[in-house]
């Protein structure tokens, strides 16, 4: 068996779907995408596939990833390990269907039943958060995430502060303490509004306060850390081993979130979650993503000891022209009851892609890049 063609389908909202095909007839899907930039990492996977993969072995995922990696002098990144991230994914799907097995049953098999998920809430700029909190609680939900605030300058007001306050207030009132509510800083809050901010909202509990600062700043987690009870996640915009290497020897994280289709894919984000099960670090997979990055990520969280909570994307606010279910043949694969789903225990990835459904929708325009957001003088705010 070896591999003999493959297809990229830029799909709304904002998803680039890669689909292997080998000899043999089979097929491996994956999710390369970096949100904004699908077509920058679609040639990033083209030129992967045309020069390393086309005729070869599937099965030697390994192999192929280390090629992929080191094959070329300049490595790591956001495009380069996004698109390895998707073909490690197909790679792994594909491997699964030869074997019939799930992939987690190829990493050394369960380590739980099924996965505790959590559903966003508010926006971007978070609004009415109170009344979305009861609603997602109501549906079966038993965790939150929220953003903490819109754009905030370097030094911001007392205001900015007690506005955040506010909302993750009011979700608190609004569902008690039996919920837990991640709050995202989103990379948007600078050093001294972070420390601020984590104290401001420590009464209320926080699961996590994520991206407290933007990963270029991650030498700031381990003063911030030790500044509150909060516990600290980051992770979605750091891409390989090598770079969570840096904040676990730091003891700067209490929750790490690599993206299994931006941080190498099922092959490296595996790798990761045991690095940090020696910190005592959990796992929470960063994903807003589609069905196939959503799939990945529940097959490493199924074998994986130290997995927290998975992030989804069922009615995110990023998903107003398509969604999560839309691109499967079987939705009832991630059906969530109090709160968890079960593990995909179908070959592979575990989902039927509906791949007519791909091909209309990769008919439309998909021209999706997140808003430039600027202060009141001008400048460029942090989105």
């Amino acid at each position: 068996m070896h591999i003999t063609d493959y297809e990229l389908f830029e799909v709304p909202p904002r998803w680039l779907f890669l689909k292997l095909t080998t000899s043999n007839g089979a097929v491996g899907w994956g999710e390369p995408v970096v949100e904004g930039r699908a077509r920058t990492v679609a040639t990033a996977v083209e030129e992967l596939l045309d020069n390393y993969l086309l005729g070869e072995d599937p099965t030697r995922i390994e192999d192929h990833w280390q090629t992929m990696y080191r094959g070329g002098f300049y490595r790591g990144g956001p495009i380069l390990m996004s698109a390895i991230a998707g073909i490690d994914q197909a790679l792994w799907d594909l491997k699964g269907k030869q074997f019939g097995a799930p992939v987690h049953e190829l990493l050394g098999g369960r380590a739980r039943d099924r996965v505790r998920v959590y559903q966003w809430i508010g926006g971007d700029r978070p609004a009415d958060v109170g009344e979305a909190a009861r609603e997602k609680v109501d549906a079966g939900f038993s965790a939150l995430k929220m953003n903490a605030t819109a754009e905030l300058r370097a030094v911001d007001t007392p205001a900015a502060v007690s506005d955040a306050v506010d909302r993750i207030a009011a979700v608190r009132e609004a569902v008690g303490d039996e919920v837990d509510i991640g709050v995202d800083f989103h990379g948007r809050v600078s050093k001294p509004m972070a420390r601020r901010l984590a104290s401001a909202l420590e009464p209320y509990d926080p699961m996590f306060v994520e991206e407290p600062v933007l990963p270029e700043n991650n030498d700031a987690l381990p003063a911030i850390r030790a500044s509150t009870t909060v516990p600290i996640a980051t992770g979605e915009r750091m891409y390989s081993r090598w770079e969570f290497k840096e904040v676990l020897e730091a003891d700067a994280v209490d929750v790490i979130q690599p993206d299994v289709s931006h941080a190498g894919g099922i092959t490296e984000v595996k790798k990761i979650a045991s690095m940090a099960e020696a910190y005592d670090v959990s796992v929470a997979p960063h994903c807003p993503l589609g069905p196939i990055a959503l799939a990945s990520c529940l097959q490493v969280d199924a074998c994986t000891p130290n997995a927290l909570i998975q992030e989804q994307s069922l009615d995110i606010h990023y998903n107003e022209t398509s969604d999560v279910l839309d691109y499967l043949a079987d939705p009832s694969v991630f059906d969530y009851e109090e709160g968890f789903v079960d593990v995909p225990d179908g070959d592979g990835l575990g989902i039927e892609i509906d791949e007519a459904h791909v091909r209309e929708q990769a008919e439309k325009d998909v021209d999706w890049h997140n808003p430039v957001w600027r202060h009141p003088d001008g400048s460029v705010a942090e989105w």
